[in-house]
This record gives C-alpha cells, structure tokens and sequence, in this order.
C-alpha cells in the first residue's frame, strides 16, 4: 500500500474538519426537510391532484427513483473531477427544482409537480458519495464515527424541520402547501453557496480511467462480505426510517384522531431526539473502536420502538415510542455504518462506494413510501406496514452481524490503493 498523505487535522492541530463537518450538516439539513416538508401535507396533495394512499407514495418513489440512479455516477465523478464541485452543482439544481415545485403546485399541474421532483433527486444525488468522501478525506481517524455523526445529524434535524416547518406554515400562519418548498429552495441555494466557497476543492483522488476499470473496482467492492453485510442493514434501515418519514403524521391523523399540526409536532420529536443520539454512538463508536456491538444494541431496541409504537396502549405510550425510535433508530446507527465503509475502503474510492453503499441503500427509500401506502390501503390500518418494518430490521441485523468482521487496522483518511485497478477493500470474513 502507498504511504498514505498526512492529514491536516492530524499533524498541524487544525479542526478544519470541525468546519468542513458543519457545513456538510447544513447539507442534509436542507435534503432531509425538502423530503418530509411533504408528509404533513399529503392529505392536502392528495386532495388537490385527486391521489390515493399508494399514489401519494409514488410521488416520494419518483424522487427517490432518480436520486438512487445518481449515486453510482456521482461517486464515480466525485473521485474523477472533484468532489466540492460536484456538490455545488447539485446544489444548484436541487434548490431551483425544489422551489418549483412550489410553483407548480400553486399551477395545480401535477405532471410538472412530479418532474420537478424527479430534478431535486437528481440534484441531491450528486451529495452523498463526494460528501462522504470529501469529509472522510479531512476528518482524523480517531474521530471518524463522530465527524460522520455530525454531519448526519443534519437528516434528523432537517427531517425535523421540515415537518414542524411545513405543519407551521401551512395549518398556523394559513399559507398554501405549495409555499414551504418555495422558501426552502431558496434556502438551498444559500447553503451550497456556503460549501462551494468555504470548503476548499482537492485535487482528484484519482485519474480518469477506461470504463473496465471503473467495473473492476465495483466488482472488488461487490466481492466484500464486510461491505455487503453493511450494506443489508443500510437497506433495511432506511426502508424502517422513511415509513416514519412518509406516513408517521398521517397515522397519527388516521389512527389516534391528532389534528394535522398536533401531528406534525409529534411526529417530528423523533428527530429532534435524534440529533444527539447519533453524535453519542458516534462518538462512542470511536472510543470503544468497534462498530458491530452498535448493531447488536442499536437494532433490538429499535425493534421494540416500532412494536410499542404499532401496539401502544394510550398516548403516554405512544409518545414513549416515538421518542425511543428516535433514540435508536437509522440516525443513531448511521455513523457506524458510514464509518465501517471508510475503515474499508481507501480514499480514492470512496466517493465510488459511497455512491454504490448509498444506492443499494436508499432503494429501500423508493419501495418504502408506496408499499406501506398499499398496505395501508390493503388491511385499512398501519399495523401490518409497521410489523414489516420491525421483520425487515431483525433481517438486516442477523445478515450484518453473520458476515462483518473488524479490521484490525483501518484504512486511514488519505491513504490510497496499491494500484490504480487493485485495492485492498475489507479484510477478510
């Protein structure tokens, strides 16, 4: 293996990555609300455009659809042309197609509605591998987990948000729907100026290179146990959180008679109470340095959120539940997962397999909203969708924990691979 480059952070006390993690919350702040500032208002869309409870879901599928078809692309740019440029891009086109779809739901135009969120995927679809790599480039190892919980803090607080923001707007101050997505595009716009001229861009982790090379290195991530355990649970983490993203307002609606804004509210301290319980098991994570006893912990008790949640006798309950997901769910194990992938994976790919982690991941995203939705419309309640998600995260976790096993020695955040073509991506099950 190459000797690796010294990082800043490491040999001259900078924190620049302390910065460099701020600025990228700020990212997903901004992602996470433009994707919940719906859920509060679906009753409203769907009367507007006519639409069941399946074809409101669709509507996050279309999004989710486009942005999953970005991640392999992005991360292959992200290591090519370089990562901070890449992101402003997305940024740009993001934010513009966010605030029209604003605009289109004030035409009442539903073909237009669903191409512009059709764009905003694919602007937020040019963010997660570079991002990640980018970050994983600045941030020290011994504060690895913790710099990825900072950062992905930022999608409990934009999930947050985006809710109270959209319940706020719309069922307080009286707006139209349509105004909360004009407000946060601009907002957008704001923030990914911030990155593009706060964080300098790097150099290309690698050259340009034919595309049978660019398939040889995905076959190499594709041929890891470590990885595809990781990325199983990721799966099945994400389908469970955008259930509670898409349909926990409603089901309050539905089932405990909340009005929309009471709903709104609720279901948004989930998130807020998973700000800090991310940073926590990140920073933990890197002090016991291990990821897999987070798996073990984080999974059953997130299990048992979802099933007092589904169960719940009365309302005291119910919000205990509400708060326990929030605690333990995807957010809290999110860094541990994200920083599995950097132990494993050299610096030249990793905007590459953030792209490939992220992708097989967030499918889970476009099946979640239309399948609960179905199931909903199928068995006339939430229960049978939310014991699905509960099954879901029992499989993910016996998968992860039957094929990962701790590098001994993690691969730091500037070190490269031996070869342009060959890389050392996990250590051996």
């Amino acid at each position: 293996m190459t000797r690796p480059q010294p990082n800043p952070a490491e040999t001259d006390g900078s924190r620049r990555w302390v910065l460099y993690s701020i600025l990228f919350f700020l990212g997903w702040v901004m992602m996470y609300a433009d994707r919940s500032i719906l859920a509060p208002v679906q009753s409203l869309v769907a009367d507007q455009f006519q639409l069941t409870n399946a074809e409101v879901g669709l509507v996050s599928s279309v999004f989710f659809g486009v942005y999953v078809l970005t991640q392999i692309p992005s991360g292959i740019l992200g290591d090519r042309v370089g990562r901070v440029r890449l992101i402003f891009v997305g940024f740009l086109i993001f934010g513009v197609a966010t605030s029209l779809t604003g605009v289109t739901g004030l035409m009442h135009v539903f073909g237009l509605f669903l191409l512009m969120r059709a764009f905003a995927g694919l602007g937020e679809g040019l963010y997660y591998g570079p991002q990640y790599a980018k970050s994983g480039e600045e941030t020290p190892l011994k504060h690895r987990a913790l710099g990825a919980a900072i950062i992905n803090s930022g999608q409990g607080f934009g999930t947050a948000i985006g809710i109270t923001a959209a319940s706020f707007f719309t069922f307080t101050l009286g707006w139209e729907w349509p105004w909360t997505f004009v407000v946060f595009g601009g907002l957008t716009l704001v923030v990914g100026l911030l990155i593009r001229f706060l964080i300098p861009e790097s150099k290309p982790a690698r050259e340009p290179e034919r595309l049978s090379s660019e398939l040889r290195r995905f076959g190499s991530l594709l041929k890891s146990p470590v990885l595809l355990g990781t990325f199983v649970m990721l799966f099945c983490g994400v389908y469970t959180f955008f259930v509670m993203v898409t349909w926990l307002p409603t089901f309050l609606e539905a089932e405990w008679g909340l009005e929309p804004s009471q709903a709104g509210l609720m279901a948004s301290l989930a998130f807020w109470i998973a700000i800090p319980g991310g940073i926590l098991m990140g920073f933990l994570s890197d002090r016991v340095r291990s990821r897999r006893p987070f798996v073990l912990v984080l999974v059953p008790l997130a299990v048992g959120a979802i099933l007092l949640l589904t169960f719940a006798p009365n309302e005291g309950v119910l919000l205990a539940a509400i708060l326990l997901y929030g605690a333990f769910g995807k957010l809290a194990l999110d860094p541990v997962l994200i920083s599995s992938v950097a132990d494993n994976i050299p610096n030249d790919m990793r905007s590459s397999a953030y792209g490939l982690y992220n992708c097989i991941g967030m499918a889970a995203a476009i099946l979640a909203p239309p399948a609960t939705g179905a199931l909903v419309d199928t068995t006339g309640s939430f229960q049978t969708a939310f014991l699905v998600a509960a099954g879901l995260l029992v499989l993910g976790a016996v998968v992860f924990l039957s094929l990962f096993r701790e590098r001994k020695n993690p691969i730091g955040p500037r070190e490269n691979a031996v070869t342009p073509h060959t890389a050392p991506v996990a250590d051996a099950a």
